[in-house]
């Protein structure tokens, strides 16, 4: 006779366990304690078996029947239900052990090692807030090229290409590891190029020099024979990485030594907005020295002519190709050159970003905030000095290979 929700709920335990029957093999069993479980009796390949279906009532008595009809189809099929349950489970630890995030930290204990803590700290927070969230729990030989594409997508909507681009890059090694451990078959980044949906920028390409020609172009600032208004207009540049036409028009009044501190105003700026440097030690040696020159007049840097304007915009260029880098290096240059070492080096790609001042403004937040990582930039900006410092230092060359 089947059974009934009253009659299961009225049914007690006794000192005897006891199975009560609702056909085709589905058994509710009662415990001497009490307890009332599903168990559905089989034969397979001439064996009898008992196969465990929950517990009553978080499984109801029509999900018991269903769970019994679902194992009858394999069990006709010429499965045994209970194997294929087990297998079922295997599957399923072994994919929570596989997932992306797994396997991701992993990579990133193979990879790390012979990194920088800051460069590996930088990949990791990265993984950690946008490539986890979105493909963290998921085992990665299931991982498809569309949820790759949303995720980056995610990440480039608030204003973060670049970080969707190393995403993408990052996400590919991760694959790479997993295919080189049996863990996946391919690697679905590799499906796409993130240029073929992330939005493009035209950009303004100036010539600079490779980071690893760095430390001979600084030791050549410093040997520069020219006059010193120039040199240390150079070594300003190379220090805060501005913009030339920010550089060349800057006021003494813009500055507050004692805060390590300047201020560029917004129509100074090309998108308009305010615009922080924290100045390193070594920018504000540089600063004191031209105070000494240049201290009684409104320009940092006034043209040679007309002290009321600032120099040429072309003074600067024309240094560095005295210098023997023409067509290879242009004061916009160090900007390219600090974002690449910078990232290297593991700073965060927000406050490379802020401190290069060309961040899209609700990558930051709805109403730009110029004074937003702060103190993390004037850390950043005091290690790009002592980098440059240590450049300048080191190896120092004879004075004669470095007249180009």
């Amino acid at each position: 006779m089947a059974l009934t929700d009253t009659a299961i709920k009225k049914a007690q335990a006794t000192d005897k366990l006891q199975k009560l029957s609702d056909g085709g093999g589905l058994q509710l069993h009662i415990a001497t304690t009490g307890g009332k479980l599903w168990r559905w009796a089989y034969r397979f390949e001439g064996k009898q078996k008992t196969m465990a279906l929950g517990i009553y009532p978080a499984v109801s008595l029509a999900q018991a029947r269903d769970k019994r009809n679902e194992a009858a189809k394999l069990l006709a099929a010429g499965t045994d239900p209970m194997a294929q349950k087990k297998a079922d489970k295997q599957a399923k630890e072994l994919a929570s052990e596989n997932t992306f995030e797994a396997v991701a930290a992993d990579w990133l204990a193979h990879w790390s090692p012979d990194k920088s803590p800051r460069h590996a700290g930088y990949v990791q927070r990265r993984l950690e807030a946008d490539i986890y969230p979105a493909i963290g729990k998921r085992p990665v030989a299931d991982i498809q090229a569309p949820e790759l594409v949303a995720m980056l997508k995610a990440i480039e909507a608030r204003g973060a290409r670049d970080i969707a681009k190393r995403a993408h890059e990052t996400t590919g090694q991760i694959f790479r590891h997993a295919i080189a451990h049996g863990k996946a078959s391919r690697n679905p980044s590799t499906d796409f190029k993130p240029s073929d949906f992330l939005r493009t920028h035209r950009k303004e390409n100036y010539a600079r020099v490779d980071a690893t020609e760095l430390p001979q172009l600084m030791r050549k600032i410093e040997a520069y024979q020219g006059t010193p208004t120039t040199r240390l207009a150079i070594k300003l540049m190379a220090l805060t990485f501005v913009r030339t036409g920010e550089l060349i028009g800057a006021r003494w009044a813009e500055f507050n030594l004692d805060a390590a501190r300047w201020d560029i105003p917004a129509e100074r700026m090309k998108m308009k907005t305010p615009h922080i440097v924290p100045l390193s030690p070594q920018a504000l040696d540089v600063l004191r020295t031209l105070h000494t020159v240049t201290g009684g007049r409104e320009l940092l840097f006034p043209g040679e002519r007309d002290h009321a304007k600032p120099m040429s915009n072309n003074t600067i260029l024309k240094a560095l190709e005295r210098m023997g880098y023409k067509g290879q290096m242009t004061g916009h240059g160090f900007r390219g050159i600090a974002s690449t070492v910078l990232h290297e080096h593991g700073f965060d790609h927000a406050h490379i970003e802020l401190q290069l001042a060309h961040m899209e403004r609700n990558a930051v937040s709805a109403a730009y905030n110029h004074a937003l990582y702060l103190p993390q930039r004037a850390k950043m900006m005091a290690w790009w000095g002592n980098y440059l410092d240590g450049l300048t230092r080191s190896n120092v060359l004879p004075l004669r290979s470095l007249a180009a």
